[in-house]
């Protein structure tokens, strides 16, 4: 059961929970494959920083997760964050067809979420995510733990995919 008075803590999946280096080379070339890359993360390696991040949050926060995949993952990523002990929580992802960056999209289920609840942190990967989230007052932790990549910098800001 949730508890409403509980206030959030925010986790991204990809570069901050999920080690995603191993499916990177799908994002190589002019000819991405997405439906690779995505099928892919069902075999991400955890980050143990963000793991315990997110685990001891869960004492006093409700873990809510925010991510850039599709909604078409949401099966695999439901079952990759209980196989690697995660609380349970919210899982907010982009529609299908949406290919915003993600600094847009993330702001805009984050500012929703904040009309109603305290977000005590947002825990993510990408700088320009957390600009923004900083811009608005959000108390941002940036997950700095995995190797950054420019093809999926590239993927969130330009291509609008993760």
């Amino acid at each position: 059961m949730t508890d409403h008075t509980r206030p959030l803590a925010v986790f991204d999946l990809d570069g901050t929970l999920s080690d995603s280096a191993h499916r990177q080379h799908f994002l190589d070339g002019p000819r991405r494959d997405w439906p690779a890359f995505f099928a892919a993360a069902v075999d991400d390696p955890p980050l143990a920083e963000g793991i315990s991040l997110a685990v001891r949050s869960a004492d006093e926060c409700e873990v809510v997760y925010l991510t850039g995949r599709p909604e078409r993952c949401r099966r695999d990523t439901l079952d990759w964050i209980s196989l690697h002990g995660l609380p349970e929580g919210d899982l907010h992802m982009r529609r299908n067809d949406d290919r915003r960056p993600a600094r847009r999209t993330k702001l805009e289920v984050l500012k929703r979420l904040g009309r109603s609840r305290e977000i005590r942190m947002l825990v993510d990967d990408d700088e320009l995510v957390c600009d923004d989230a900083e811009a608005v007052g959000i108390t941002v932790v940036r997950a700095r733990w995995a190797e950054p990549s420019e093809a999926m910098k590239d993927a969130q800001e330009r291509q609008g995919r993760t």
